[in-house]
């Protein structure tokens, strides 16, 4: 085209310059006078420094990798552990394990032995069978499985379940699977038809069913015949296994065998000797070990053994003739240290004297004995023959005034300090000295307070009695949500003594609370952390360096060990031993300051299929990893934006809450399964899920009360309110909180009406008649402290 719409392109501004006369402004720092040249290595440099960075990361990776798999594959690593476990009842695990183990061994396995090493396969395994029906099995196993083979049957019948395939005790168990979190998963379909077609869409019917309960890289493989078992071991065997985060932060063994050994100088504890595979990472004589239900302990002895199931069996002919394990070659042998071993602390030993003076100074003596001569100068009404000994037994009637009014102080109502401006305070001084003495016998409020905070001892009752306990707990339940947190004030016992404990705040979010105050003796028995972030970074960097430090004290992953625990009770040893031939018997690493106790949070939600209520303060198990112990949890809520939360009587479905517990120290993440008995010695049921959030003791949880009282007058912004209180005492005592109502009016409490606990109250508005006005106290709430801390015995 032409014209005035013709392109026209900008001139280059270099046309009739040279290099030389472009680069005139550019001069060497060496000589001013010559002329440097262009820096052209520049992008270049930056290019090879980047493509040089890219190589070092995949060789990094690679290297890595290779590592990983020379770890889980190689002929030093520990056998894979294959889980069984049926989604039904109809499918037949143990035939399925018969045909695995007979194909991976040409000689068929070993009598009771379910590890294998296959020298065509060059794979070590192990294989278990989860037996349907027992939760604790299940559970224990998966917790260990490099790999979750779950079977289904293609013949199986449907039933009341999302799939045909699943019956309800499956559908719980990989709840409780997602929750621990998956391993490596395949899924193996067993009885298919025969026919080609129909053997087709029965598998294809049956992955449609299951797809969506997996991981989305969960693989599904016909496992009938010995040619698909085939196929699928030697997929298996490529395959890189994926394990827990949670899994990989503390090395564990699984046992393989359970043995005992009694103490000559103790007769009630015992050394407990566990032999297998050391999984995960190395593992220090001088620390401390966990058994799973069993608890914390110490380490005497670790023992290196000989190989049981080496790849190649031509040189280890003379290892494989021997089937016991006692039998086998010690290599090594590591002795505990006591200087550098772990102290197994559990609880902090308080000092009731720390804080007290212990020698009064000359000043304070001789005030004390001027006090005496005064005492003994005051002339005193006694009764007619008593004695001087009687005499000074007798409280003065100045002294017991004194502490009466120092009991009104400490037990009065605190308020926070932004309500320190609310008129008349001194009327809560005007009050009966004989209620107060009488105040000296009431129990605790804070047992008082809770809606029964436990269950009544079920050793002693009836059924009946039984089945009452269990209707009262649920009913309470259902007042709980329909109206929370309301109590209704006793008639018999005076406000102002039953909730002497709490306090009114101004604001809920902003008053101020200190953690410090008034706390419980179980107090002194806990540790905490100054920062307890940083403590877990040098807890985890520690570890760090001692897997890769190649100590003298530590035995590396993937060694057959014997473990030696000392000071182990006796009954807990026997109940192992049993506990050996059908349940894995897992002992775990514990990290520096796991054994010591703490107050921890846990995130939690109340599992689908329980149904029942359950209450706070109540015993539950408490699976945290590998670790498993008592507790007995309080619930509350998570406040963002605020430094207090307020206390949950029950775990409520539908939502999440933190329950807060008295336990050993656990670094975060760790999973969470919760497991609650119905009845004594029936069969856990799993009550929630969730996982650990944090370590706090000066975390603050309130627990709210809300006192309820109804219009009797109303005029404008004036009403007269009953049924709140009973006496005149109590409004007077809690004049200084404020009222709101339920349609959104607050008040101040104006003065008592009458003799029977009315009073006048002033609101910020027009008050309605049908409109219901209350009073939030709080306290703060701590859990209760187990009175057993591990479940191995009600096993």
């Amino acid at each position: 085209m032409g014209g005035s719409r013709a392109q026209v392109n900008k001139a280059h501004k270099s046309r009739f310059s040279s290099k030389s006369s472009r680069n005139l402004h550019k001069t060497s720092s060496q000589d001013k006078s010559r002329i440097s040249k262009a820096e052209r290595n520049v992008t270049k440099g930056a290019r090879a420094s980047r493509l040089q960075h890219n190589k070092m990361v995949r060789e990094q990776k690679r290297a890595a990798l290779l590592k990983e798999k020379r770890a889980t594959s190689g002929n030093t690593s520990p056998p894979r552990v294959i889980v069984l476990f049926g989604l039904s009842a109809s499918a037949n695990v143990d035939s399925l394990a018969g045909d695995l183990l007979s194909l991976l061994s040409q000689d068929g396995p070993g009598a009771g032995s379910s590890t294998v090493a296959s020298s065509e396969y060059k794979l070590r395994t192990t294989v278990l069978k989860a037996p349907h029906g027992d939760l604790l099995s299940c559970m224990e196993m998966a917790k260990v499985a490099d790999l979750i083979a779950f079977v289904a049957s293609a013949s199986s019948s449907c039933e009341e379940s999302s799939s045909c395939y699943i019956d309800s005790f499956g559908n719980q168990c990989l709840s409780v699977f997602r929750s621990l979190g998956f391993p490596s998963t395949v899924v193996l379909i067993r009885d298919l038809p025969s026919e080609l077609k129909r053997r087709h869409d029965s598998k294809k019917m049956c992955m449609a069913s299951l797809a969506s309960e997996f991981p989305e890289d969960c693989k599904f493989y016909p496992a009938d015949t010995k040619d698909e078992l085939h196929k699928f071991m030697w997929l298996f065997k490529e395959q890189r296994l994926m394990a827990p985060h949670w899994r990989n932060q503390r090395p564990y063994i699984m046992a393989q065998m359970v043995d005992m050994v009694v103490d000559d100088c103790n007769m009630e504890k015992c050394t407990l000797i566990i032999t297998g595979y050391l999984r995960g990472h190395s593992l220090s004589v001088n620390q401390l070990v966990h058994i799973s239900g069993a608890g914390d302990y110490q380490l005497s002895k670790i023992e290196i053994l000989k190989d049981p199931f080496p790849l190649n069996p031509r040189k280890e002919r003379d290892i494989m003739d021997s089937d016991e394990v006692h039998d086998t070659e010690v290599i090594r042998s590591l002795a505990s240290d006591p200087l550098k071993q772990e102290p197994l602390l559990v609880e902090n030993v308080p000092d009731p004297l720390a804080g007290e003076q212990t020698w009064p100074t000359e000043a304070e003596m001789t005030e004390a004995d001027r006090n005496q001569r005064q005492k003994r100068l005051r002339k005193r009404a006694l009764p007619p023959g008593t004695s001087e000994y009687q005499a000074a037994w007798i409280v003065d009637e100045e002294d017991e005034e004194d502490s009466y009014s120092n009991d009104e102080a400490d037990d009065g109502m605190v308020l926070d300090e932004e309500e320190g401006d609310f008129p008349n305070q001194d009327g809560a001084k005007n009050l009966n000295l004989d209620d107060d003495r009488s105040f000296l016998n009431l129990k605790d409020s804070d047992e008082e307070t809770d809606v029964d905070s436990m269950m009544m001892d079920g050793e002693n009752l009836t059924r009946e009695q039984i089945e009452d306990e269990i209707q009262r707990i649920k009913t309470a339940h259902a007042e709980d949500e329909e109206y929370p947190d309301e109590v209704d004030t006793p008639l018999d016992i005076p406000a102002r003594k039953r909730f002497a404990k709490y306090r009114g705040l101004k604001s809920f979010r902003t008053s101020s609370w200190d953690p410090k105050e008034s706390l419980p003796p179980e107090y002194a028995r806990i540790f905490a952390f100054d920062n307890f972030a940083r403590t877990q970074r040098h807890v985890l960097a520690n570890a760090l360096d001692m897997e890769q430090g190649n100590r003298d004290d530590c035995v590396p992953a993937s060694s057959y060990v014997r473990l030696h625990i000392k000071d182990i009770p006796n009954a807990i040893a026997c109940k192992l031993c049993l506990l050996g031939k059908t349940v894995p018997v897992v002992a775990s690493g514990l990290l520096q300051h796991e054994s010591k106790m703490s107050v921890l949070h846990f995130s939690i939600k109340k599992h689908d299929t329980y149904s029942a209520p359950i209450k706070a303060k109540e015993e539950l198990v408490f699976h945290v990893g590998f670790r498993q112990f008592v507790a007995r949890p309080i619930f509350s809520t998570d406040n963002m934006n605020s430094d207090k939360h307020k206390m949950e009587r029950f775990l409520h479905a539908g939502r999440f809450s933190l329950a807060s517990i008295y336990a050993p120290i656990s670094f975060p993440s760790l999973p969470l399964i919760v497991l609650k008995s119905t009845e004594a010695g029936s069969t856990p049921s799993v009550a929630a899920v969730g996982s650990l959030r944090s370590i706090d003791p000066d975390r603050i949880i309130l627990k709210k009360i809300i006192l309820t009282g109804y219009p009797q007058r109303v005029s404008k912004l004036k009403a007269t309110v009953r049924y709140m209180f009973h006496h005149p005492e109590d409004v007077r005592w809690f004049k200084p909180v404020e009222v709101w109502t339920k349609c959104g009016r607050r008040g101040r409490i104006k003065e008592p009406f009458g003799t029977h606990g009315a009073m006048k109250c002033v609101f910020n508005g027009g008050l309605q008649q049908h409109d219901t006005v209350c009073m939030s106290l709080y306290k703060r709430a701590y859990p209760k402290w187990p009175d057993r801390r591990f479940p191995i015995l009600d096993t």
